[in-house]
Order: C-alpha cells, then sequence, then structure tokens
C-alpha cells in the first residue's frame, strides 16, 4: 500500500486527545464507549454556517435562458399534477443547507433519519423523493443528575445552544427545556455507521458521558443492513465522591419532519418480558402515503429503570405540556410506573403535535460507570410511488408488514448491537490499522459511505409490486437474438433484434424466454424482478440457479431490488452516467445489490417505451426510450415502468450511457466470477454494442459527439472525437471482446477486437497532443483543453484487470499534466480537480460545468493516479476534497459532499451520489483477488500487459495486496478466438 513517509508535509493527525482529555478516554476505553483512534471530530459548540450556493454568469445564463424558461413551466406542470419536477432550481428548502450535518441513523432503503454533530435530528427522507431538511427540536436526549440527598441538580438537553427551528411556542413549549449545554467541552467523533458524542464534565462536572450512535451497516449482510433502526449507547462514569442518580430521557415528536398537522396520531406504549419498554408513536401521513410507526425504547436492567409518558404536547392544550414533562424530570427522574397499562392514547386534533417520552434511570457510584442503551426504530412497510406503484420495503421479508414490527425492530437492535459492532470492526480495521495510509482517507473513506444511507434509497422486497400488470403502462421488450458458444456450437457475429409491429408495449413482468438452443440465447421477454433471465420449468444455463422462482433459492442470494437517488436536489433513481462513479462502493461492499442494479439497466437496455417526451434543452420531441439505448435513471414516479426521468436532453443519443454500461457489466463479472450473471446480461451487452455503431460516422471504429452536450457533463458542448466518451467507448470495446472469450463467443471477441485495434489508432491519431489528450476535434476555443475526467475509460480498464489502452508513458504523461494543471494550479492543490483547465494554466470557462471541481470525478482520477503508480499525486489530488469539504478550515460539506463546487468553494448540489468514488481508491489500493490473477489478454494486434504492470517511476509508491507479482510481466494467456 502507502509507504510511510509519503504525505508528512501536510497535517496528518486528528488524535482524539486533541478533543477529549486523555484521563477522560482512559476511563471510557472499555466496552466501545471511547471514541476510536481515527475518526472526523468536531466540537459541539462549533459553529454551523449556512453553505454558499453556486450562481451562473451573465453569459452562463444567457445561453441556457430558454432552457430555463422550458424548465420552469416543466415545473409549474408538474406541481399542478402534485408531483415534484426530478429537477427544480427554482424551488428553495425552507431551511437552508448549513455545516451542521453527522453520521444518519439506520440501515439502507428503509427511509433515513440523519442527525447533527451537534445533536439533533434532520434530514428527514421516510416517503421516497421526499426530503425534509429542518430538524424536529422535540426530538432530544436530555439529562437530570441528583447528588447530596437532591442538594445539587444538574439539568439540560443534551445538545447545546438553540438551534435553528426551535419555536418559542411559550412557557408550556420546549423553550421551557433546560438548554444549558455550552458544547465547550462536547465532542463529536463519526466514523460511519457509528458516532460517538462525548461529553466531558458537560452539564456535571464530575461526570464523563459518553453516547455511541450504532446503525446496521454491514457489507454483505443483506438482511442486518435492510433494518430501520439505530441504537444509542450512554456510557455514565461518575469520577465524584459520592453517588449520583441519573436520569436520561428520550423525547420523540409525532412526525416525520414534513409538518402534517391534520390530526389522527396515536401514541401507545409497550413493555416485554426481557426489559425493553418504550413508545409506539403511529403516525397518519397526508396525501395517502402509507402510515410510518416509530418505537422508542430502553433497556431495562437490575440497575436501570426505564418508564414511559406516552404522550405529552408542546403548545397549550389537553393533554400534559413539554413544561411539565421536564418538571416531572427535575423532580422525580421518572414517570408513573402506571402509564405502561394507559394503553393508546387519543386521535391527536388537527394542528396538535404530540410526543412521547422514555426515561432511563440509574444509581451510579463514586467511581463507578453504568451502561443504559435506548433504541429507536420506524417501520413504513410500503413504498408507495407517486404514479402509483406500491412495493413492500426489504425489512418486511424479515419482519413482516404489521405497523407493531416497530416492537420486534427496537427490541432487536437493542439485543444484538453488540454483533453489529464486532462486524463494523471486523470490516474496518484493516484500513484503519494500516498505517501507511493518511488519516484523513482512512475516516473520509468510511464517512462517504453515508450516501447509502441518506441518499434517498429505497430497497424493496423481490416481486413485492403490490399492483396488477393490467395496472401499470407497459414497457416493451422487442424480442432479441443472440449467439452464445456452447460445448459443440459456433456463434455467429449477429445480433438479431426482432421488431413487433403489432405491440408498442409489454408486459414488463411477463417472463422472459432465454433459452439456449445449439448456442442461441433467445431473449424474447422482460428479465423478471429479480434481474434474471427466465424461462418455464428450467434453470439457468445449468449453474443451480432457479430462475423461474427466486424465492426458491437460498435467501442471501435474492436480495431483491434497489434505487438510490442521483442526489436529492437531482430526484431521479440509480442515475446511470452517474452511477458509473459511484457503483464501486456497491461492488466492494454489497456486490448482490450491484448485480441486481445491472440486471435492472440490462432489461431496460432491450426495452422500448414510445411514448412523447419534450426535452428542454432544444424544445424538441421524442420517444422516451430506445431500444439499444442505456436509459440515464430508471424513472422517478414510477421507476422501473417509466424510465429516463431527465428530460433535459435527449440521452438515447448520449455517447457515454451504453460504453459505461458494458464497462460497468465486465467490471462487475471480472469481480464477482459470477458466469450466470453474464449469460443473463450479454444480450443486452450485444444490443447496447451495436446500438453505438450509429455514432461512428466515419468507419474508424470510433465514436463522434453530435456537438451538444451528450454525455454526463451536460452543459458542457462536445465535438467529434473527444477524449472522454472516445476513452469510454475504447476500453468497452475492449470489455466486450474480453467478456465475449469468457463467454465462449469468438465471433463476438474478434470482432470488438478489430474494432479496438483500429479505433485506438484512430483516437490517438487525432486526440493525443505529445502530453496528454485534447478535450476533443472541434474548433471551439476549449478544444484542447485539460479535461480532468479525459481517462475515465482506463480508470475502469485498470480496476477491470484488463490490458492498458495506451502506453504506460502516455498514461502517465497525461495524469502528470491533469496533476500539475487540474489540480496544483487550483489554490495549490487544496480544492480537488477542475473539470477543464486551458493549456494556458487558466480555469476553462466555456461553461458552467468546465470551471466546476466535481468531487466524485476527483476521487476516480485519484483511483487512477494510484493504480499507475503516481501514488503521492493521488492522494494529493483526493486530499483537496478533504480539505475543501470536511475540513474545519474547509467550506462545510461534511456528510452532504455536493457534486461540484466552484474555484470560490460554492456548492452545486449538497447530498450527492457520485463522491462515493472514493472507494475506486480502495479498489485501486487492494482489488480482489479476481482481478489480480485476472489473465492478461492478447486483445490487440499487438501484446498489451497488465494494467499492474506498470512501474511506478520511484520506489515509493502503493504496493498492491498482492505476492509475486513483478512489474511489466512478460506473461501472456492467448484467449482462443
Amino acid at each position: 500500500m502507502v509507504s510511510g513517509h509519503l504525505f508528512h508535509c501536510t497535517k496528518h493527525s486528528w488524535p482524539a486527545e486533541e478533543y477529549v482529555p486523555r484521563p477522560t478516554l482512559q476511563l471510557l476505553e472499555s466496552d466501545y464507549a471511547a471514541p476510536p483512534r481515527y475518526a472526523w471530530r468536531r466540537r459541539l459548540n462549533s459553529h454551523a454556517n449556512l453553505l454558499k450556493e453556486f450562481s451562473v454568469t451573465f453569459m452562463e445564463a444567457l445561453k441556457m435562458i430558454r432552457l430555463g424558461v422550458r424548465l420552469w413551466s416543466y415545473v409549474r406542470e408538474e406541481a399542478s399534477h402534485g408531483r415534484k419536477a426530478p429537477i427544480d432550481p427554482f424551488t428553495r428548502e425552507s431551511c437552508k443547507p448549513s455545516a451542521s450535518l453527522g453520521v444518519p441513523l439506520g440501515g439502507m432503503g428503509s427511509g433515513s433519519i440523519s442527525r447533527g454533530f451537534r445533536g439533533e435530528f434532520r434530514h428527514w427522507q421516510i416517503s421516497p423523493g421526499l426530503h425534509e431538511p429542518s430538524p424536529v427540536m422535540a426530538n432530544q436526549f436530555s439529562i437530570f443528575i441528583s447528588r447530596d440527598g437532591g442538594n445539587k441538580k444538574y439539568a439540560s438537553v443534551l445538545s447545546p445552544g438553540e438551534h435553528e427551528g426551535i419555536g418559542k411556542l411559550g412557557d408550556q413549549g420546549i423553550s421551557s427545556w433546560g438548554w444549558n449545554l455550552s458544547g465547550q467541552h462536547s465532542t463529536y467523533h463519526a466514523l460511519f455507521p457509528r458516532a460517538w458524542t462525548i461529553y466531558d464534565g458537560e452539564p456535571d462536572p464530575e461526570l464523563k458521558i459518553s453516547c455511541r450512535q450504532i446503525s446496521p451497516f454491514i457489507p454483505r449482510n443483506y438482511q442486518e443492513s435492510s433494518l430501520p433502526t439505530s441504537v444509542f449507547v450512554y456510557t455514565l462514569v461518575n469520577t465524584g465522591k459520592e453517588r449520583a442518580k441519573v436520569s436520561l430521557l428520550f423525547t420523540w415528536a409525532n412526525s416525520i419532519g414534513i409538518p402534517n398537522l391534520s390530526g389522527g396520531h396515536v401514541n401507545e406504549p409497550f413493555t416485554s418480558d426481557d426489559g425493553v419498554s418504550g413508545v409506539l408513536l403511529h403516525h397518519k401521513t397526508a396525501k395517502d402515503n402509507p402510515p410510518v410507526t416509530f418505537a422508542i425504547a430502553a433497556c431495562q436492567t437490575q440497575n436501570v429503570n426505564v418508564t414511559v409518558l406516552p404522550s405529552f404536547g408542546i403548545s397549550d392544550g389537553g393533554c400534559i405540556s413539554a413544561k411539565e414533562t421536564w418538571g416531572t424530570m427535575m423532580q422525580e427522574g421518572s414517570f408513573d410506573e402506571g402509564n405502561f397499562s394507559s394503553g393508546p392514547s387519543m386521535p391527536s386534533l388537527p394542528g396538535e403535535t404530540v410526543c412521547a417520552a422514555v426515561s432511563a434511570s440509574a444509581w451510579v457510584e463514586p467511581h463507578g460507570k453504568c451502561t443504559v442503551a435506548f433504541g429507536l426504530a420506524w417501520t413504513s412497510p410500503f413504498v408507495k410511488f407517486l404514479k402509483g406503484s406500491t412495493y413492500r420495503r426489504r425489512y418486511t421479508k424479515f419482519y413482516g408488514t404489521s405497523e407493531r414490527s416497530a416492537v420486534k425492530l427496537v427490541h432487536d437492535a437493542l439485543m444484538n448491537y453488540n454483533l453489529w459492532e464486532e462486524e463494523i470492526e471486523k470490516w474496518q480495521n484493516p484500513i484503519l490499522r494500516d498505517e501507511r495510509l493518511p488519516e484523513w482517507y482512512k475516516f473520509t473513506l468510511f464517512n462517504e459511505l453515508y450516501f447509502l444511507v441518506a441518499g434517498g434509497p429505497v430497497w424493496i422486497d423481490d416481486k413485492s409490486n403490490t399492483c396488477s400488470s393490467a395496472e401499470k403502462p407497459r414497457t416493451e421488450i422487442k424480442g432479441v437474438t443472440v449467439k452464445v458458444a456452447t460445448e459443440n456450437g459456433e456463434p455467429t457475429p449477429a445480433v438479431e433484434v426482432h421488431s413487433d409491429s403489432q405491440s408498442n408495449f409489454m408486459d414488463i413482468n411477463k417472463p422472459i424466454d432465454s433459452s439456449v438452443d445449439g448456442g442461441e440465447v433467445k431473449v424474447s421477454g422482460p428479465l423478471d424482478n429479480h434481474g434474471s433471465s427466465t424461462q418455464e420449468g428450467k434453470t439457468n444455463h445449468g449453474h443451480g440457479y432457479n430462475s423461474q422462482n427466486p424465492h426458491l433459492q437460498n435467501s442471501d442470494d435474492n436480495v431483491g431490488r434497489f434505487l438510490y437517488l442521483e442526489g436529492i436536489e437531482y430526484i431521479m433513481w440509480c442515475t446511470y452516467d452517474v452511477h458509473f462513479y459511484a457503483s464501486i462502493a456497491l461492488l466492494d461492499l454489497f456486490p448482490k445489490i450491484e448485480l441486481s442494479i445491472q440486471r435492472d439497466f440490462a432489461r431496460a437496455v432491450l426495452s422500448e417505451d414510445r411514448r412523447k417526451v419534450k426535452f428542454l434543452a432544444e424544445g424538441n420531441w421524442g420517444i422516451r426510450k430506445i431500444r439499444g439505448a442505456v436509459p440515464h435513471d430508471l424513472g422517478t414516479h414510477d421507476p422501473w415502468h417509466e424510465m429516463n426521468a431527465y428530460n433535459i436532453h435527449d440521452t438515447s443519443k448520449w455517447k457515454d450511457l451504453n460504453p459505461k454500461f458494458v464497462l460497468q457489466v465486465y467490471r462487475d463479472l471480472a469481480a464477482t466470477g459470477d458466469m450466470a450473471f453474464a449469460r443473463d446480461v450479454w444480450p443486452a451487452v450485444c444490443a447496447a454494442m451495436e446500438y453505438m455503431e450509429q455514432f461512428d460516422r466515419d468507419g474508424d471504429g470510433l465514436i463522434e459527439n453530435d456537438g451538444f452536450p451528450d454525455q454526463t457533463y451536460d452543459t458542457w458542448t462536445v465535438h467529434g472525437v473527444s477524449a472522454y466518451c472516445g476513452c469510454l467507448w475504447l476500453a468497452a470495446l475492449q470489455a466486450a471482446a474480453a467478456m465475449a472469450v469468457r463467454l465462449g463467443c469468438r465471433a463476438y471477441a474478434e470482432k470488438y477486437k478489430n474494432q479496438l485495434h483500429r479505433a485506438k489508432t484512430a483516437f490517438e491519431a487525432k486526440l493525443w497532443n505529445g502530453s496528454y489528450f485534447n478535450y476533443d476535434t472541434g474548433s471551439s476555443s476549449n478544444g484542447k483543453s485539460i479535461q480532468a475526467d479525459q481517462l475515465a475509460g482506463q480508470w475502469y480498464t485498470f480496476g477491470s484487470g484488463l490490458p492498458c489502452l495506451f502506453d504506460e508513458a502516455k498514461i502517465r504523461s497525461a495524469l502528470q499534466k491533469i496533476y500539475d494543471y487540474n489540480v496544483m494550479r487550483v489554490k495549490g492543490g487544496r480544492m480537488g480537480a477542475v473539470n477543464g483547465m486551458s493549456p494556458d494554466g487558466k480555469v476553462d470557462v466555456t461553461c458552467m460545468q468546465s470551471r466546476e471541481i466535481w468531487t466524485g470525478v476527483t476521487y476516480s482520477v485519484a483511483a487512477t493516479m494510484i493504480h499507475a503508480g503516481l501514488e503521492h499525486q493521488g492522494f494529493t489530488t483526493a486530499e483537496g476534497i478533504f480539505r475543501a469539504g470536511w475540513s474545519e478550515d474547509g467550506y462545510g460539506y461534511w456528510f452532504q459532499t455536493p457534486e461540484a463546487w466552484t474555484i470560490d468553494g460554492h456548492y452545486r448540489s449538497v447530498i450527492y451520489m457520485r463522491p462515493l468514488a472514493i472507494w475506486a481508491m480502495q479498489w485501486a489500493l487492494s482489488s480482489p483477488r479476481a482481478i489480480l490473477e485476472a489473465p492478461k489478454l492478447n486483445l490487440m494486434d499487438r501484446i498489451l500487459i497488465s494494467p499492474y504492470s506498470i512501474k511506478p517511476p520511484t520506489d515509493s509508491r502503493v504496493h498492491k495486496k498482492s505476492t509475486g507479482r513483478r512489474w511489466f510481466g512478460k506473461t501472456i494467456f492467448h484467449c482462443e478466438c
């Protein structure tokens, strides 16, 4: 990995001792109570400044004025139907983004709640695509301490100051509570999926408090990681000479963050024989959305007594007030034991907000220690999308759909959180204990995973659609015939697409005919909901995979279907050009989810939806989805059924989506070795490759761009051959040829190999200028710009174990140019890599995106540098994102990393998918054995070597986790194609 003397020139250590005195750390060292050695840290009295959003220049606004008018009209039209447009730059959130976030709560895909580093619960995403950033200030932990027979008392909400959002509701509301914590001696330590808050003598100078937040995010555990629950473990250490009675209070409002004062909400207490007791809060959602039930609970032990207050109000009303609740805790330190038998509360009145409370009280002896555990769970078993489809969430496979399953969820969380922590540490420790890695990288690597919880994911149980297919618009999937070699068969190179003029649509739930007959895979229907080709009564290609009924498989193999948003401001599911960068995290940690997503897109490639759509950039009309084209996304308001919610450009003409599909499929195959997956998606790969041939205008094997932003940089126009799309295409040709070899399709392998040779020759002749690849071959002023992402295809080639696309000298030269110009000439490398840089060393201001720094692209460029042996450059490049986004001296983007910022640090689109690409750096540092040991295929007329055979320029390098690998290895395995 990394040699020990790198990164000595910058601060690389944030020891816990700088934030928490060593004696306090020593007192908390047992039972995970002390914060970890490596973590992102803040003091609770740190100011949460408002974030600064980007703005377009006058010239950029002029260029986009027609688009803006059309977009405004579209946003209003969607609003008239009660829907939010996927992209809406005109509507502003009621709560402006601020530098206040921390580790979110819960597992993946069952709704999420974030928690700020100062303790507030905010950024609610319970219903799909709906996001409420404002904190619910009644949701708090508070503490009450009594010493010396009650003569010394301390009480405070365990959150400092008066946060934005606290409503001054009079003496009866939460403003009457004790907001006494200064936060000066309290600190927050984040290492996703856990976080620690240490109260060092606040509010009681003689009481040390650790609150440990734990969520079940456990790689390759597809059950626990779907659960909507978290645990808060308080460790109390009494350093005084007298015993202390300590009562902790957990309060929760019957709300999902989005204001809903229509009434009808009900709270009810519950208890169990093994000591888990609490309150259920049944929330009746607005607009006929599925109901939500919360459970708050604590675990009673021999030393801990748990009581509840099932209902109180935060304003004047008929029930107990917030002020009275606080007074009871101040006086008694607990609630009436009889509350457990009170039964369900009366439904709340319109305009009334009701809350519940759980108290846990214990005596802590002098110099003694006590542990108190609270749990939070929420159940929203059904996911309803705005255009009608309803599904069961993944966790219901294990807990059912009853609203009372929240009791079992919170109970199991309190019983099992120690096991979660053991698994989390087994996963994280090998990276955290590698002393050669820079510290900022270790904790940022894990903390960027916040997006898989807070990025609005939806994880559904397989085949859980509660709507019949007759109720749904249907997406046509025409028959496709692809030749695949069998034991005695030779394939033909053609991909035959059969059109059915009698039908515009077909039922997407109809089983697919994927039989094997003489080397021919016939695809005449969609993939099933699990994503595998199905045929009545047959198993899949003799690999023991029962594709006719996925529920008959081992439950570990049936992981359901997974969606996650491009970002909270760009509400599109599984945006594919961005997933290209982010997918490496899923592949590394949850590979079965990644394969499930790829199967969804494989099915989509073979589908067609002829409904008309207006594209807003030019105002022209087209069809929603063309067969053979990879969709931009899986939709917004009816995912899987109505794809391509993005309607700025006609993405069927984009040049990056299809190559990205082929590259991801091959990388995933290479990493997992799943040949059943390969056979399932091979027809879509062939169709995607054939579709791209129309963009080779001059027959040189290389695709050309069409003079508009026809790729992921959707405001940055491209003319002719481009470095970004051209390199992706070269890599896709090589990946398709390699996949054909693995499937025994010699004719396909030969076809793609020959095309690769011609395309590579043309690419280098047209774009290589001696030190890097030009932006494009157009005549515009930015044609020779240095694009940070020019080697995106080579990045995937490295990561898939395929031979390099170019000579090592050219790869290193281009990467060094990017480092010297795009990275180091922007504030000395402290911002990341700017997308475009002119050869004269000035930022390319051709458009909004050329002058932006994209966080996820910077991480992927850093990964490419590491693959190429430029480790110092790679880590320095990525450290710019840490410095600008995560450090105390940065702009405050922790746990909300944006898509982009300008060189002044102004953001565009916080909480965005692409920064998950930081996991590409870890992939480069320690690729799976299947990748490292991949055969070095001879896919061109000359011998190509493994990407890992590039010799670094010095001995200070990152070493892959492999033994016996030689730089410039001479062994070549020739494929029989």
